[in-house]
C-alpha cells in the first residue's frame, strides 16, 4: 500500500493548496517565455523564484494545462495542477498526457533547479506510473519532484502526484542531459 502524501488531513491539504492557487492567480499571471537576456545569468533555482515572484513570464504550457510553479529549493520542485474537463481522455478521466507533462515539468525543473547560470538539461528518460485515475472532482493534485543524482553531464530525479485527498495518483523519474547553453 503507498503511503499517504502529507500527514496533514485532506481539509487542511485543500485549503492550503486552494490559498496557493488563490495567491497565483491574483498577483494577474503573465505567460510567455523569458528572453536570454532575462535569464542569462541566473542559475536554474533564481529563474524558478523569479517564476514564482511573478518577475519572470509563467510558461504557456501552464495556462494550457491548468497548472503552476508553487514551491522551489535546490534539488526539490513542486507544481500544482487542477485536473479539469479539458483534460478528459474518451474514457472520461484525465488523459495520461497530462499526467506526464505535469510529472515531466517537475523532474525537469528538480533538475534545472541544481543548475549553474549557463548550463541547461533535456529529458533524456521519462518514466511514469499511474496508480489511479483522476477526474475534475478532485480539485487540485501537486507533483513534487527531488533531484537524486547530479553529474556533470546527467542528471536523475524522482517525484510523486498526490491528490488534496492525500492519496498518491502517479509518480515517476527521468534522466536528464546536463549541456552549456551558451548564447
Amino acid at each position: 500500500m503507498s503511503e499517504p502524501a502529507s500527514r496533514d488531513a485532506p481539509a487542511d491539504l485543500l485549503a492550503r493548496w486552494q490559498a496557493a492557487d488563490a495567491a497565483w492567480r491574483g498577483r494577474g499571471v503573465r505567460y510567455g517565455v523569458a528572453t536570454r537576456e532575462q535569464v542569462a545569468a541566473k542559475s536554474g533555482l533564481e529563474i524558478f523564484q523569479a517564476m514564482i515572484a511573478g518577475e519572470l513570464p509563467a510558461p504557456p504550457t501552464s495556462q494550457t494545462l491548468d497548472f503552476m510553479l508553487v514551491e522551489a529549493e535546490a534539488g526539490r520542485v513542486v507544481f500544482q495542477g487542477k485536473p479539469g474537463f479539458a483534460h478528459y481522455n474518451p474514457m472520461g478521466t484525465v488523459h495520461g498526457g497530462w499526467f506526464a507533462t505535469l510529472l515531466d515539468s517537475a523532474l525537469g525543473c528538480a533538475v534545472q533547479s541544481v543548475l549553474p547560470a549557463g548550463k541547461a538539461y533535456t529529458t533524456a528518460e521519462l518514466k511514469v506510473n499511474i496508480v489511479r485515475p483522476l477526474s475534475d472532482k478532485l480539485p487540485f493534485v501537486r507533483a513534487e519532484s527531488r533531484i537524486i543524482h547530479t553529474g556533470s553531464r546527467m542528471a536523475t530525479a524522482d517525484a510523486r502526484l498526490t491528490g488534496s485527498d492525500g492519496k498518491l495518483y502517479a509518480h515517476g523519474s527521468t534522466t536528464c542531459f546536463i549541456f552549456d547553453n551558451a548564447p
